[in-house]
């Protein structure tokens, strides 16, 4: 009976001022909270697309000539030192 009376008794605080209570709803909030956050600057600061047509129709016309650099060092280092 004198556990009933006490429990009667004692004040009891609102669960606004436990301190657990902020750390179980601070936690996800603060995740919730920063994912929006990230969202918004990866939607503002997107990097605009490229439109790759142009470069191919350069890469065509520059094709012949593109790799002759590499190719006269390729060439030039299979040559035999004499010749």
């Amino acid at each position: 009976m004198s556990r009933s009376h006490r429990t009667l008794t004692e004040p009891t605080t609102p669960w606004w001022r436990v301190g657990m209570v902020w750390l179980v709803i601070g936690g996800p909030l603060t995740v919730v909270v920063a994912g929006i956050v990230t969202a918004v600057i990866a939607i503002r600061g997107a990097d605009p697309v490229l439109d790759t047509s142009a470069r191919r129709a350069v890469e065509r016309a520059n094709a012949p000539t593109a790799h002759t650099p590499a190719m006269q060092a390729r060439n030039h280092a299979a040559t035999p030192a004499g010749d």
